[in-house]
């Protein structure tokens, strides 16, 4: 969530940064200034009514101290008056600043200075590209044939229980699926995460708190009867274990990781982009979170990027960097890197990570703080990034790695699957 004092400030730029994010309703930011102009002056009457209230107050003990109780009674008559309209006022107080908060939470988070204009994916920034594509023959299969093929995944099966979305991993398939969870758990835990091991379902608050409500509720499974939201990745509640804290200094940065299911609802997902592994409603990830420092937070970013993709080449995989363009961006994000790996039999590029810096967007709705140098609390930078969502890594894994004899592990998995060949 923006701060309104920030918006006051900084209303130029503030428009000029949503509309980089083509943010339809810019009268809002308008509207957050006329209501908070509204809040400021029911606030400052307020104030002095109640000081007026509480000098009375003290007269009228005074008077009748000093046996003027005629002034006393005449004091108190205007009293009465000063307690009917602090009690109009704050009412009105209340109703300004509710109004205030339902419209300040639709703004999105403001893009940085770096983030490219654009509305489409195809208007993202390539940032770099790494590794050799693999040459396949001409009748190589497609992760979903593979997956039938070597008895791996059913899909199927998966329909008949729950429904599309939600496969069904079998043998070598699920061995597959825990050995990577293992090794991405390591591998963040080498690079200083402390895991965490999280409830799959999370309060509104939790939701708020980490920007997927108001904005997402229609891709979120929701449990009506407990007014509880199924996570969509474990970024909400990592982050959300930080909500309403304030932070020591010996406490920053904060690194935590961890592995869930994420489930998503993908409504409006259809064509053969989401065959297989592709598009899921339910999915497995391990997802890095970061508390920093303001200063350090896009530094920061560059880090965790680099762990990514260091993933990616241990795993040999071909990969690239995107930068997301204003209009492919997150309602939260500042900043966002897209890591995408090249399915070989499908011959295009596939998303499998995401890494975003909230800066104090999230924290501002959290309520997440540390003290600084000085003493004074003030609003931590937050970022996450999946290390790695598993669907299609193992979609590239299982197409880029067949071979006659079979799909090849890579090395750095075989001590958590134990074989090396899938056949």
């Amino acid at each position: 969530m923006l701060q309104v004092s920030y918006i006051r400030d900084n209303r130029e730029q503030v428009l000029e940064r949503l509309a980089v994010k083509n943010f339809k309703q810019p009268e809002l930011v308008d509207e957050v200034i006329k209501l908070d102009d509204s809040r400021r002056q029911a606030q400052n009457r307020l104030d002095s009514v109640s000081a007026e209230a509480n000098s009375a107050a003290k007269q009228i003990g005074e008077l009748m101290r000093n046996g003027k109780k005629e002034e006393a009674e005449a004091m108190k008559a205007k009293t009465g008056a000063w307690k009917e309209e602090i009690k109009q006022l704050g009412e009105q107080l209340s109703q300004v600043e509710a109004e205030l908060q339902q419209k300040i939470v639709l703004l999105p988070n403001l893009p940085h200075s770096s983030v490219p204009k654009g509305l489409t994916p195809e208007e993202n920034e390539v940032v770099l590209e790494n590794g050799q594509k693999p040459e396949l023959p001409a009748d190589a299969l497609p992760h979903w044939e593979l997956a039938a093929k070597y008895n791996l995944i059913d899909f199927e099966l998966g329909v008949k229980i729950t429904g599309a979305g939600f496969p069904v991993y079998k043998g070598k398939g699920a061995k597959l699926q825990r050995a990577l969870i293992s090794f991405f758990l390591d591998e963040a835990e080498k690079a200083g995460y402390d895991e965490r091991a999280l409830p799959l379902m999370v309060n509104e608050a939790s939701g708020f708190g980490t920007g997927q409500l108001p904005d997402k509720e229609g891709q979120m499974y929701f449990v009506g009867q407990d007014n509880l939201y199924l996570i969509p990745t474990a970024e909400v509640p990592i982050t959300n274990l930080y909500r309403d804290v304030i932070l020591k200094a010996d406490e920053i940065p904060v690194k935590n990781c961890g592995y869930t299911p994420c489930f998503r609802r993908e409504a409006g997902s259809y064509g053969a982009h989401v065959r297989g592994l592709n598009r899921l409603h339910q999915f497995d990830k391990v997802e890095l979170v970061q508390v920093v420092y303001p200063e350090k937070s896009y530094a920061t970013l560059e880090e965790m990027s680099l762990h990514v993709q260091g993933l990616l080449q241990k795993l040999g995989l071909p990969y690239r960097v995107l930068r997301l363009c204003g209009g492919d961006m997150g309602f939260a994000s500042a900043l966002t890197y897209d890591m995408e790996t090249w399915s070989a039999a499908q011959q295009r590029w596939l998303e499998v990570s995401s890494v975003t810096n909230f800066e104090t967007f999230q924290s501002n709705r959290l309520k997440l703080r540390f003290r600084n140098a000085e003493g004074k609390t003030q609003l931590a930078h937050t970022l996450n990034g999946s290390a790695l969502a598993l669907p299609r890594i193992v979609a590239t894994l299982l197409e880029n790695n067949q071979t006659e004899k079979g799909i090849k592990i890579p090395e750095v998995l075989v001590p958590y699957t134990k074989f090396e060949w899938i056949h």
